[in-house]
């Protein structure tokens, strides 16, 4: 059975508890994902940290397929478009913690060509096979 992903379902309850405790939250983001809108001057390394806090952005959607909001850098309004699956990492500013997404939570991106399951090894249904030991 096919599930939709859980990272921005994560995304939202770790973002509720960082604003809860009254602390700021920020996203690390591949600003390289196809899709992914953030003001290039800004990135380091192919990354760039979003601060946000209800006070550093307006219009904060965190959807299932997109976050969406403005924000101001060096004093210019900027429309921000994130993919949750452009997303490595959300935490609070202040102390670090949050929750880092590993390869298990990365969809690959809608750009790759699909891959036909016949072409899949492994897809198959499950299997044991005994192993004698001698």
């Amino acid at each position: 059975m096919n599930m939709t992903s859980n990272k921005p379902y994560l995304i939202r309850a770790i973002y509720d508890w960082i604003v809860d405790n009254n602390l700021t939250p920020h996203i690390l983001v591949n600003a390289e994902y196809p899709g992914v809108q953030v003001p290039q001057e800004h990135v380091n390394n192919g990354r760039i940290v979003l601060n946000i806090s209800p006070q550093a952005c307006r219009g904060l959607h965190l959807e299932n397929d997109r976050i969406v909001f403005t924000a101001r850098f060096s004093g210019v309004t900027i429309q921000i478009f994130v993919i949750p699956a452009a997303v490595f990492a959300i935490y609070a500013k202040e102390n670090g913690r949050g929750m880092e997404f590993g390869d298990e939570y990365n969809e690959p991106p809608p750009s790759d060509p699909p891959v036909s399951s016949s072409n899949v090894k492994g897809r198959g249904k499950p299997a044991l096979t005994l192993v004698k030991k001698e």
